[in-house]
């Protein structure tokens, strides 16, 4: 689970808006950028927005987040970021978005025309679908859905695996070792890329270790390929350190010159530049993840990929009772009511209520049955009063809010009926007013009947134009004129 209050950036949200985070990425050279999605799959961007990096379609900063209204009704599956900073997206749809600093054409748009609002980039992937991207400083990378990889941008290290170290402008293929091969993931250094293949052959006569799926190209001047050596690589080339463990997932972040990996039995390596030594073969960790790598060794703290908001499964227990009502799975009692079912817990309802404490004793015939008529009640009147036996509140408009402090009145459940007369007080109009009075007045309400009786003097005129005043019966009508006679409703 991770926590993105921990980022500085986010202290600027409200808690409100931090429970709405389902993923986010803090980016930018002093980590001063940020997007974020949320439950409901909007995504917001925030930040300082150097070269205009949070695809707002502007350059003007913003502590406010934003909403990015071309993702709308899109789903992002993917997002990554260079130094520029420049920013791809992909959307589960297969499309590609890149916006930001394009200097070096790492847009992928085939200029070097700053990237003020997002494009959809297309050349070179027409008919092919985008799962992930990936950025260094100023080089982008994209995998898509058959296993195939595509880079461009700057290539002063042959970080785009071409075989040369010609800028790329356009999207480009990576053949070399990749050629035959499905890729399953990506990642990218500053100036260094990598990809994680799947099923990757061993090959016994060239390696004397078992060689594992990874491979690696561009700057390695800090080891970061983990070739053993610090060779840059205008190919790409297989790494053979990490003996015997299938990787599952290999990081790297453009900031600095880490990389990480992590393998199928949860072992974490690294290597590269860390605490300002050279590790040129990975290196086990007692990590248990690749992001606590960049926790520890990122500078500013920054993300090294999209990072997703888990719910903790952990339940409190009015989370777990809240979450068990009305439950046919857990259940041994249930109600009808207006031929509906509500599944309950008898000991739940034995802990919370007096009346059901009777009720489930032996000598009582309900002890022993597995459903329950209720006939005097209606179904919302009563789904409330038992839900909240399970979370302490009521949520009823205010005309069933009177059926329910009958209930309450009935079953001697005082709160329950002083939270009905405060969903009554704040719910009472000009239209409803004479009808809560009545039911004030009948469920011996006397703190609420004095509520509503000022409000009917208060809105005498209109009250008495409604057809609940006319409705009532005649003795009732002539105490509330009595009543409203004695305060001095009819003096002019």
């Amino acid at each position: 689970m991770v926590d993105v209050s921990k980022w500085p950036l986010f202290s600027l949200l409200s808690t409100e808006e931090l429970a709405t985070i389902r993923q986010a990425c803090v980016f930018g050279t002093s980590a001063n950028e940020a997007i974020y999605i949320t439950h409901s799959n909007e995504v917001f961007a925030f930040g300082l927005n150097t070269s205009s990096c949070l695809g707002t379609g502007d350059s003007l900063s913003t502590i406010v987040p934003k909403k990015l209204d071309f993702l709308r009704g899109k789903k992002v599956v993917s997002l990554s970021y260079g130094s520029g900073p420049h920013v791809l997206l992909a959307t589960d749809d297969g499309q590609m978005f890149a916006w930001g600093h394009n200097g070096y054409s790492q847009v992928g748009n085939g200029t070097t025309n700053q990237g003020l609002s997002p494009v959809l980039v297309t050349a070179n992937l027409q008919n092919k679908k985008v799962r992930e991207v990936a950025c260094g400083s100023h080089h982008s990378m994209a995998l898509t859905h058959d296993g195939e990889v595509f880079a461009w941008g700057y290539n002063n290290c042959g970080q785009i695996g071409s075989g040369s170290t010609a800028n790329q402008p356009y999207p480009r293929k990576v053949t070399g070792c990749l050629q035959g091969k499905t890729s399953v993931g990506i990642t990218c250094g500053q100036t260094s890329s990598m990809a994680v293949i799947e099923n990757g052959e061993v090959n016994m006569a060239l390696h004397e270790t078992l060689s594992i799926p990874v491979y690696g190209w561009g700057y390695n001047g800090n080891g970061q390929l983990g070739i053993g050596n610090n060779g840059n690589q205008q190919h790409d080339l297989l790494l053979t350190h990490l003996s015997f463990n299938r990787v599952v997932e290999v990081a790297a972040c453009h900031s600095t010159h880490t990389s990480a990996a992590k393998t199928q039995s949860g072992q974490v390596y690294m290597w590269g530049q860390c605490r300002g030594q050279s590790i040129v073969i990975p290196h086990l960790t007692h990590f248990t993840n690749t992001d606590d790598v960049f926790a520890c060794f990122a500078t500013p703290s920054v993300m090294w990929r999209l990072m997703s908001v888990e719910p903790d499964d952990f339940l409190t227990v009015a989370e777990a009772l809240r979450k068990e009502f009305d439950s046919p799975e857990t259940a041994d009692l249930k109600f009808s009511v207006d031929s509906k079912y509500i599944h309950v817990h008898k000991a739940v309802l034995k802990i919370r209520c007096e009346h059901f404490r009777s009720m489930f004793r032996s000598q009582w015939t309900e002890d022993q049955q597995e459903v329950i008529e209720i006939g005097q009640f209606s179904y919302p009147v009563y789904r409330s009063f038992l839900q909240f036996l399970y979370t302490d509140t009521v949520d009823l408009p205010p005309e069933d809010a009177i059926g329910l402090l009958d209930l309450a009145t009935s079953y001697c459940e005082n709160r329950l009926k002083r939270l009905c007369q405060q969903i009554i007080k704040r719910g009472i109009t000009v239209d409803n007013a004479f009808t809560l009075l009545s039911a004030a007045i009948r469920y011996d309400a006397e703190d609420l009947e004095v509520f509503c009786f000022r409000f009917c003097v208060n809105h005498l005129t209109q009250v008495t134009q409604t057809g609940a005043f006319w409705q009532v019966d005649g003795a009732m009508l002539k105490e509330f004129i009595c009543r409203a006679s004695r305060c001095g409703a009819f003096k002019n």
